[in-house]
């Protein structure tokens, strides 16, 4: 009687324990789960990103196949026309830092400078770094632009439109360059510089290099129509 009490006593344990484990294992499952988020450098997450000039959607790419945790994707966008325009746009920013000879294919070193940056720009505005990245970089394109048209001696420059993508690569270009050249015999870090630069275009502020630009260009072609 006594090893029947024993065995059922055990019985009872056992019974109890299980629904235990399973609920632990629930939990983990729940938090693993919760953790499949893409988020860049394991902080920032692409999900309310919001490109509000609907003509760039398709060349800034930052969203569903395009969220990534590192700009380092090594994938081959140079192999084709266009092909760069599903480049992940912080990716494309990281490109643009290689510039000057020297700095030539170090892309770990472009890609420590977007880390620092994107936390500095957190730390200025509050807001998610990579939706300031993305404003600046609709602000900063140019929308018109004026071309070399003649011959035999006679050119004259004419404005014309200047297409979307176009404008994605040229705000980047202008980004990037007035960031190296803020940064240049100067003690601002070069991610200070692009932090300060990113801001004030996103902002549409004129202290920004690509803003000015933009405005010089557009004037110029203004006057060429």
């Amino acid at each position: 009687f006594g090893g029947s009490s024993y065995e059922q006593l055990i019985m009872s344990d056992v019974e109890v324990e299980e629904p235990v484990i399973a609920s632990e294992e629930e939990e983990e499952f729940v938090a693993v789960g919760g953790a499949t988020e893409v988020k860049l450098f394991g902080k920032w997450a692409f999900d309310d990103i919001e490109i509000r000039d609907i003509s760039l959607v398709d060349y800034i790419a930052c969203k569903g196949d395009h969220a990534t945790y590192l700009p380092h994707t090594a994938g081959r966008y140079q192999k084709k026309r266009f092909r760069k325009a599903s480049c992940p746009i912080v990716e494309r920013l990281a490109c643009t830092l290689m510039r000057k000879g020297r700095n030539s294919g170090k892309k770990l070193m472009a890609v420590r400078i977007v880390q620092h940056t994107l936390e500095i720009i957190h730390l200025l505005t509050d807001q998610n770094p990579v939706q300031v990245v993305v404003d600046a970089i609709i602000n900063s394109g140019p929308r018109e632009d004026s071309t070399r048209v003649g011959g035999a001696g006679v050119v004259r420059r004419q404005a014309v439109d200047m297409s979307p993508f176009r404008r994605v690569n040229y705000a980047l270009y202008l980004l990037a360059t007035g960031a190296r050249e803020a940064s240049f015999r100067n003690l601002k870090t070069m991610a200070e510089c692009l932090a300060e630069e990113l801001v004030n275009a996103a902002r549409g502020s004129s202290n920004s290099y690509a803003i000015k630009k933009k405005d010089e260009i557009e004037r110029v072609s203004k006057s060429n129509r």
